[in-house]
């Protein structure tokens, strides 16, 4: 019985170490390639493929891409943030000595249409960012329209609290998690009513996490997981009365 308990022991820690080690690939430094879209304005950049919105009231601002489906896994990685430089090896267009940190906040969409050299720039397999014109000209000279790019995962700096916008209707709770510091990228989310237990939710798009239970008139509290397996509790941030459409602030973040 004790050989069983040590090998189940050993086991776990190895996945632990496994997953550990996934998240922690991600922060190496990676060769891609970036386009922007969107207008000088950033206008085409707002609201996208995980749900944030109008993104100057969301917090992210014009400092966005869309990534390829490749990097957005399906919209996995909503909220992660990226530290993106032109390579000056592989380019005479780039800004030398200029990088920009960014958020992810949409799908840049394959188009099978075109070759993945020559406009389908977010076709699979490539790692592709279709950034904000203004986040774009901090790196590279506008008329280049694509250049090589180094990038890599780094921490995500809030400085408020994690954010909920809520949606729905009666038994349909669809939440949208926004201004996630850390590493951003929410894995698992919970839902607790003034009069429920902890409820598991399951994520439906992007950064939208639904619960299906009759919550009206119940203050609201959220838990919030990250894929480095940190959580924060969010408690009493929705009051009572509550709305759908309403956004409400928690005072918790991944600092």
């Amino acid at each position: 019985m004790a050989k069983e308990r040590a090998a189940v022991l050993v086991l776990v820690t190895a996945l632990c170490g496994l997953a550990s080690h996934a998240v922690n690939a991600q922060y190496y430094s990676t060769s891609a390639t970036a386009t922007f879209y969107g207008g000088r304005d950033g206008s085409g950049t707002m609201n996208g493929a995980c749900g944030y919105g109008n993104l100057y009231n969301s917090g992210y601002g014009l400092e966005t891409a869309a990534l390829s489906p490749v990097l957005f896994n399906d919209g996995a990685m909503c909220g992660a943030c990226y530290t993106i430089t032109c390579d000056t090896s592989k380019s005479s267009m780039c800004n030398a000595g200029k990088s920009i940190t960014i958020s992810a906040t949409n799908l840049c969409p394959a188009n099978y249409a075109l070759p993945n050299d020559n406009g389908g720039w977010c076709n699979p397999p490539r790692r592709h960012f279709d950034m904000s014109q203004p986040a774009w000209e901090t790196i590279a000279i506008y008329r280049a329209g694509i250049v090589p790019v180094i990038y890599k995962r780094v921490s995500c700096q809030k400085r408020e609290g994690v954010k909920f916008a809520i949606n729905g209707h009666n038994y349909f709770e669809l939440v949208n998690v926004f201004n996630v510091g850390g590493s951003g990228v929410v894995t698992q989310m919970w839902i607790k009513g003034s009069n429920t237990d902890w409820l598991v939710m399951s994520r439906n798009w992007g950064a939208n996490w639904q619960s299906n239970a009759y919550l009206n008139g119940q203050g609201l509290s959220f838990r919030v997981q990250l894929d480095d397996g940190r959580q924060v509790t969010a408690t009493n941030v929705a009051p009572s009365n509550w709305w759908f459409g309403g956004s409400y602030a928690s005072r918790v973040n991944f600092y």
